[in-house]
């Protein structure tokens, strides 16, 4: 068993993965119902997984870390922060420029939403306000981040002054959980295999064909931040080529983040491709699950492009202030959609109420959100969860030297 599982790992990750997902999408195309789900059964598995230890591994990494922290040495937290802020930002603002070059008409449908979406900004900052001092215990059994994150952090600073034993013990636990997640994530082909196996089968093509426009609209600005507005941010950061940290963390982020749909599922993924990167512990240990939270830059795109398009299905004449108006709103709104059940697509309807659409219609243009989302959360979260690690290299000199 250990040669077969040496030889496995000898043909690499990402062929693996590409296997798996070729291999799904035969199964998923031509075996029937009942063989579906049951391959399915390796998806879920991986999936649940990667949620199970995430929140476990970002508690004792971020104590560890902290707690082992030498005074002096450069962390480059705020520095990562303030390029998921630019990120999110400019995506928002391409998505407004996107919607008004190629305005897209859409047909609403009605459709059932069990999720009650926020009345307000205001709301959305509560909630995310709220998860940072929920219970810490129960911060990690529900995957609460900005819960598990604070108070690691609490925890890792009062640690400083442990004994060497105690911190000695912080930093084995961190490395046994890291050992976790390696292995976890050398079942991704498995898991991959699953997903796309179950989406090929349950997708109806016929349902995303009505809606090509606005997937173009949508994909196409999603595209463009990952491939041109991204890597101008990395260049004017670190003076470098970016163009090779920018292909790595899309083949070895984004696509896993692509098919499991859940930038909480990929923290796992991102945090063992950051230490491949040769990355300080002490940045990416609090930037990526952070970024899973805050860095939402698909999520601004997906706002304003719904939003914008439901404008237009009314006839409504958009100015440029009220344009950027809802880029500064969607920037906000997609950092605190982590705490909205259902994340950017139960955001809409409050950027449609600053263009006074009701909430009939706006509720409406979500239900259309999940009838696309089988590749609009795919290619968002793909964004979401390689920009991750893209602007934690960019902000870390240890990275931006080897160009």
């Amino acid at each position: 068993m250990n040669k077969l599982f040496q030889a496995y790992q000898r043909i690499g990750l990402v062929p693996l993965i590409v296997i798996g997902l070729v291999l799904g999408a035969i199964v998923g195309g031509v075996m029937p119902d009942n063989v579906v789900k049951f391959f399915s059964i390796f998806g879920s598995l991986f999936v649940g997984a990667l949620k199970a230890i995430a929140p476990l591994l970002i508690f004792v990494l971020v104590i560890a870390s902290l707690a082992q922290h030498k005074t002096g040495t450069q962390v480059n937290v705020r520095p990562t922060l303030m390029l998921y802020l630019i990120g999110t930002f400019l995506a928002a603002l391409t998505a407004v420029v996107a919607s008004t070059l190629f305005p897209t008409n859409i047909t609403l449908v009605t459709g059932e939403i069990s999720q009650k979406p926020p009345s307000g900004l205001a709301e959305v900052i509560t909630t995310l306000l709220g998860n940072m001092v929920s219970n810490p215990i129960n911060s990690i059994a529900t995957a609460n981040y900005m819960g598990v994150l604070t108070w690691a952090i609490l925890l890792g600073l009062a640690l400083r002054h442990a004994s060497d034993s105690t911190k000695q013990l912080l930093d084995d636990s961190a490395d046994a959980v890291s050992s976790v997640v390696k292995w976890v994530i050398w079942f991704a082909p498995f898991g991959v295999f699953g997903l796309v196996a179950q989406t090929v089968s349950e997708t109806g093509i016929e349902g995303l064909l009505s809606y090509t426009k606005l997937l173009a609209v949508l994909v196409g600005s999603m595209f463009f931040i990952a491939l041109v507005v991204n890597p101008l941010i990395v260049f004017f950061k670190t003076r470098k080529n970016p163009y090779p940290l920018v292909f790595t963390c899309l083949k070895e982020s984004g696509i896993t983040a692509f098919f499991t749909r859940s930038s909480a599922a990929n923290i796992p993924v991102n945090m063992n491709l950051a230490e491949k990167l040769g990355l300080h512990k002490d940045t990416y240990s609090v930037t990526i699950p952070l970024g899973a939270t805050i860095n939402m830059a698909g999520a601004a795109i997906t706002i304003n492009v719904m939003t914008l398009a439901a404008a237009h299905t009314l006839g409504m004449q958009v100015d440029f202030v009220s344009a950027l108006l809802l880029a500064v709103v969607s920037t906000l709104g997609a950092a605190g959609s982590s705490g909205v059940a259902g994340g950017s697509l139960l955001l809409i309807p409050l950027a449609c109420s600053f263009f006074n659409i009701p909430d009939d219609i706006a509720m409406q243009v979500v239900a259309i959100g999940f009838i696309i989302g089988v590749v609009q959360d795919s290619v968002e979260t793909a964004l979401n969860s390689s920009t991750d690690v893209l602007f934690t290299a960019s902000a870390d000199p240890k990275y931006a030297y080897k160009g």
